[in-house]
């Protein structure tokens, strides 16, 4: 194949090979397959001196050295002019004659819709001068799907102290410079940080991944983390796969990780539950748990089941059961406190016979306005008493 990869990166670095992880696995089959086309280049190239120095010691003092201003100035003037460096190539040749998900399934690979990364007066045709740092923005998942549309990106590594910021003022005349942070930590330069990024935002561009909803589905994609993922055997070393995966059940299974998704963004990041936009449905999945209430009732009427169940899930109360049982007449029972109450109050005993109602459920609602909501779906004139718990 020859034509115009999707996207072109170069990266400047001291150290080159450090880059070479970028020949291989999907990185790879997309240099091989020309979406993705990747040129390093060797910053001492443009140094001067027999040392070949690219650092000098900070203005003002203090520790450590910084990336001179005189040998960066030129390497990215000589990238935006169309230097090409040394290109990667696949580190080995891919399997090409196999179908993919996408494929198979006439599934259309689309790239992401978000605006352009475009601040007001720059230029849109500019590439994108990418440059790693702790002192940066932090980069998200939200980055990597508006960089992944991108046709130039250009990355300047930097070392020990970081690159004098003269560099990244002059540059933005020329490129769209955004300094960018992959964490809260320090390390020795900015090629790691480079490979995360590259990874993250190369797997969106259309055809990369065989299947295009395997990255839709990512964490942080619709602002949450993803839930746990399963895989067969249904049984490993006694521990059992959720049920609802192989009930065959698409619907309940997309709903189990919805809500797996939620709870695990509450517990490990629950700055993202704040931020992202939840549904109703969302909102019951993160705070409902299991009840029962168990209630003794007098006054119980058949078939006030389906009535219950109705003014229940309009109350948000949503049932998985609901069981009744009539209270013996065996000798060993005495009246109960419904029943002493009911005939000091009306003169007689009750017509109708203690039943022990117990409904089991799911809800948001307090201990208290579950019971209320159960008493509230009671047939009128009904007495009881009872209370509501959580499942264990």
């Amino acid at each position: 194949m020859t034509g115009t990869p999707a996207l072109r990166i170069d990266a400047i670095t001291i150290f080159p090979d450090y880059l070479e992880p970028m020949r291989h696995a999907l990185l790879g089959k997309a240099i091989e397959q020309e979406i993705l086309a990747v040129g390093v280049h060797d910053l001492r190239d443009w140094a001067t001196g027999g040392h070949k120095a690219v650092d000098d010691s900070p203005l003002g003092g203090g520790p450590g050295m910084v990336m001179k201003p005189d040998v960066w100035g030129p390497a990215l003037d000589d990238i935006h002019a169309g230097r090409a460096g040394f290109d990667l190539d696949t580190a080995a040749a891919h399997r090409n004659d196999k179908a993919r998900h996408d494929d198979v399934a006439e599934v259309v690979a689309r790239p992401y819709t978000l605006p352009a990364d475009v601040r007001e007066g720059e230029d849109p045709e500019a590439p994108l001068l990418l440059v790693p740092t702790p002192a940066g923005k932090p980069f998200t998942q939200a980055d990597a799907q508006a960089w992944s549309r991108e046709n130039h990106i250009v990355f300047a590594c930097g070392r020990y102290e970081g690159i004098d910021q003269r560099v990244f003022e002059d540059a933005a005349q020329r490129y769209r410079v955004r300094e960018v942070s992959i964490g809260d930590y320090v390390l020795i330069g900015g090629e790691v940080a480079v490979l995360v990024i590259v990874e993250a935002v190369t797997r969106l561009i259309p055809g990369v991944l065989g299947n295009t909803e395997s990255h839709e589905d990512d964490s942080f994609s619709d602002g949450l983390l993803e839930g746990p993922s399963y895989t067969k055997p249904r049984v490993w070393r006694g521990i059992e796969a959720p049920p609802v995966l192989t009930s065959g059940d698409h619907a309940k299974v997309e709903q189990w990780r919805r809500e797996q998704s939620l709870k695990r963004t509450r517990e490990v990041r629950p700055e993202l539950i704040d931020a992202a936009t939840l549904t109703e449905e969302d909102r019951f999945m993160l705070d409902a748990r299991d009840v029962v209430t168990e209630l003794d009732v007098l006054g119980w009427k058949p078939g006030a089941e389906k009535n219950m169940r109705r003014a229940l899930k309009k109350a948000g109360y949503r049932v998985a059961q609901i069981s009744t049982k009539e209270r013996g007449t065996d000798v060993c029972f005495g009246p109960s406190m419904l029943e002493t109450e009911y005939e000091r109050r009306e003169g007689h005993p009750s017509p109708d016979p203690l039943v022990k109602l117990r409904v089991y459920g799911r809800t948001a609602l307090s201990l208290t306005e579950a019971t209320q909501a159960v008493v509230a779906a009671l047939p009128k004139g009904a007495d009881w008493y009872g209370s509501t718990v959580v499942q264990p």
